[in-house]
């Protein structure tokens, strides 16, 4: 009885469907055809502009149900009012106002999910970015009041191996913080802002920035599941050291935008430090990350004491190199052309990950496709602004609500975790409307118009009652194309620019687009695509080897960092003292993941000095039962905030370059969550070198040993004193535990003596 309901309810929509209907977007698994998507045996349609019918049915046994009808509930009448020809854009348009409504808790903050409660700094700040800086100013501005600490930092939401620094895209902030501004114009919250913002990126530099400039250090923006996105072999340390876009991007941004803050200040010196500094990483992502043969960003580098590129491509990170102009113009549409795209969109990355479920993997978030759809349009790949339109209604429309995440292989929302009524991507299908088609650009003093309109989605549309300072803006637009043909305000022609000091009253602005043509970019179609798996390698004597790869072409092995052979054997005789590693290539040429690094140089390892066996530090959140084992030698140091700071003598027999680290131990919270993770600063003969993280290896898990990251040094003959000490901006997220164990220092020479 059940499927001759379903297949009734199909053809009743099927039969509803003007024979003439306008086609958007059509491919092998979805159809945007007049107010309705069609995928397989399912449909959804809007009636009217309040509501939306889906037959959509999620893979039987998924433990979320799937709405099948969204019906306007709240009073959305104070918001800006869309009319357009098409009744799914303008119900989809609608519902997430009304989901925005929703997510607006009774203390005025912004909440992240149907499903997660309460104000978390990456998703409140993106969503900031997109639409609610102007759509909800005040629940913005009291969202982001809320992640500030009791030291007037930013708060690093918990996260892998216990949040800062192994994740360091906190900084996302400031560029929500400064969004507001300029939505705003509020001098005391620029007041408020500007020492936070100063103060938390002056932290992050000291802590986690090369000294000589380059990229940022940390976990990729809002991918925070460390499976996720790497090979299974790296620990939350080694994550810490990658260098990644999207976070690169962040901070980039984030000093581009305290340089402007700090003029309105008056802070001529902060400002062009922070510009400096913004210039340095830029030209590093570009440096360091770009990859001509594949004409877009590689997603992170990666390894422990050299680093090698992961050459997926990352969509967050790739929008946002476009959108705040890290890439060219030209880079931009290259990257538009390039980055893979499945019939559903663009991947969070692509491509995937073998034997890994979706959540960041094999899936893609819809606010993430509404940055690259944005992104498209600022590239002027009107097919990339089509299809980045299709990829949010598909969901939005076959689930009737703004979904948190959906699987790329089948566009179904089975993936690990899930939610309705998601802020950010709510957030994003506004922006869509508001920042593409309208084309509405905040600036510090005023409003800029740029729509951007594919010959394809061409309407007469309005948009009444956008607020504007003080002034209540009724936007009408017609045509296509890049070009503004006309743009009127009460009837009068100007510029298409409203002052900021000047916006008062009602204004109608009309715009007639030049309906030029826009240029021939292309989309790289692509089906969904796996990885190889990682190899696993091993040492056996001076001979690499490792298991043997399904569906390989051949193997690539990697020393310190470099490509030295392609093999087709599963060993190879290591011709020098290095660190290697192997990489599978299937018959595409597609890469898997480098193996862990195995070394063949000789380790020096130091005994900290100390006999203690068991923990009195009353830091300890989690203490385990009886003494702690799995150390080496007499015993063990443990550090805390009162534990001072401690010096060890090493003596170097051969003048050389060194990678230090620290084996330790920290079971203060799980590897996933929470934000214990222990900080110290290395310095060698009284010269600062750096900072070692000991991230958490599991809630309890004293008895569980790993070591840091590493720091390069150079070090001459003879005798020399190592310190690890407690600084202030060594301070974690936590506050009140930043507890280790230390078992001892570890030294790689990391050259052939011939080579000296």
């Amino acid at each position: 009885m059940r499927l001759i309901h379903t297949l009734i309810g199909i053809c009743a929509f099927s039969s509803a469907l003007p024979a003439a209907a306008h086609t958007y977007v059509s491919n092998k698994e979805y159809t945007w055809r007049g107010d309705s998507i069609i995928q397989g045996p399912y449909v959804a349609t809007a009636p009217d502009a309040g509501h939306i019918v889906s037959t959509y049915s999620a893979r039987p046994g998924y433990f979320m149900p799937v709405d099948k009808e969204w019906r306007l509930k709240n009073d959305i009448s104070s918001y800006p009012r869309l009319s357009t020809p098409n009744l799914l854009h303008q119900a989809i348009y609608n519902m997430g106002l009304d989901e925005m409504i929703n997510a607006v808790e009774p203390d005025t903050t912004l909440r992240t999910g149907k499903e997660w409660a309460g104000v978390w700094t990456r998703d409140v700040s993106y969503s900031i970015l997109l639409s609610m800086a102007y759509m909800q100013p005040e629940a913005a501005r009291i969202s982001l009041m809320k992640k500030v600490d009791s030291m007037g930092r930013i708060i690093q939401d918990t996260g892998s191996g216990g949040a800062w620094p192994v994740s360091t895209d906190r900084q996302i902030w400031c560029v929500a913080a400064w969004e507001v501004y300029k939505v705003t114009g509020d001098r005391k919250w620029l007041d408020f802002i500007y020492p936070v913002m100063k103060r938390s990126l002056e932290t992050d530099r000291k802590a986690f920035y090369h000294d000589e400039g380059g990229l940022v250090k940390g976990e990729t923006s809002f991918i925070d599941w460390r499976e996720q996105s790497h090979p299974r072999w790296m620990q939350t340390a080694d994550i810490f050291a990658t260098e990644t876009l999207s976070t690169s991007v962040v901070h980039a941004r984030a000093w581009e935008v305290l340089s402007e803050a700090a003029r309105l200040s008056g802070d001529k010196t902060t400002a062009a430090q922070a510009a400096a500094r913004s210039k340095e990483i830029k030209e590093a992502i570009n440096k360091e990350l770009w990859m001509p043969s594949k004409g877009y960003y590689a997603m992170y580098l990666y390894g422990r004491d050299n680093m090698i590129l992961n050459p997926r491509v990352e969509t967050l990170g790739e929008s946002l190199a476009i959108l705040w102009d890290i890439a060219s113009p030209e880079q931009a549409v290259s990257i538009t052309e390039n980055n893979p795209t499945t019939p559903f969109g663009p991947g969070v990355f692509y491509p995937q990950i073998p034997d890994i479920p979706s959540y960041h993997n094999n899936s893609l978030w819809p606010w993430v496709g509404a940055w690259w759809t944005i992104a498209n349009a600022k590239a002027g790949n009107s097919q990339g602004v089509v299809e980045g339109f299709g990829a949010l209604f598909r969901p939005a429309a076959l689930f009737c609500t703004n979904k948190e995440n959906f699987r790329l292989d089948n566009g179904d929302i089975a993936t690990e975790l899930n939610s309705s009524n998601m802020l950010w991507c709510l957030s994003g299908n506004i922006a869509l409307t508001h920042k593409i088609l309208f084309g509405i650009d905040y600036k510090t003093d005023g409003l800029e118009f740029h729509p951007f309109v594919p010959e394809v989605l061409a309407a007469d549309r309005s948009l009444e009652n956008f607020p504007y300072r003080g002034a209540s803006l009724n936007i009408s637009i017609k045509g296509s194309g890049d070009r503004i043909k006309s743009f009127k305000v009460n009837g009068k022609e100007q510029s298409p620019f409203i002052e900021a000091s000047k916006a008062k009253g009602t204004l109608n602005i009309e715009i007639e687009m030049a309906d030029n043509r826009l240029p021939d970019y292309t989309v790289n179609h692509q089906d969904n695509k796996m990885t190889p798996t990682t190899p696993i390698a091993w040492l056996e004597g001076k001979t690499l080897m490792w298991n043997p790869i399904e569906y390989i072409d051949h193997y690539v092995v990697v020393c310190d960092g470099e490509r030295i052979a392609e093999v087709t054997t599963t060993t190879f005789e290591t011709p020098r003292p290095g660190e290697y590693q192997v990489i599978g290539v299937d018959t595409e040429g597609v890469e898997s993941f480098a193996s862990e690094p195995r070394s063949t140089r000789l380790e020096l390892l130091i005994d900290l000095p100390g006999e203690t066996v068991a923990m009195v530090s009353p830091e300890v959140a989690y203490p385990s039962s009886g003494l702690i084992s799995g150390y080496h030698g007499d015993g063990f140091v443990e550090i805390d905030h009162k534990s001072g700071t401690i010096t060890i003598p090493v003596d170097i027999a051969h003048t050389g370059n060194y990678f230090i680290s620290l084996r330790y131990a920290n079971g203060n919270g799980p590897v996933n969550t929470e934000s214990r993770c222990a900080i110290r600063t290395v310095g060698v003969d009284g010269k600062r070198l750096g900072i070692v993280v000991m991230p958490h290896r599991g809630r309890g898990n004293w008895n569980d040993w790993g070591h840091t990251n590493s720091l390069p040094v150079h070090l001459t003959e003879g005798h020399h004193e190592l310190t690890l000490s407690f600084e202030p901006d060594n301070e974690n997220m936590d506050i009140k535990t930043n507890h280790a164990l230390i078992d001892e220092i570890r030294l790689v020479k990391s050259e052939n003596r011939a080579s000296e």
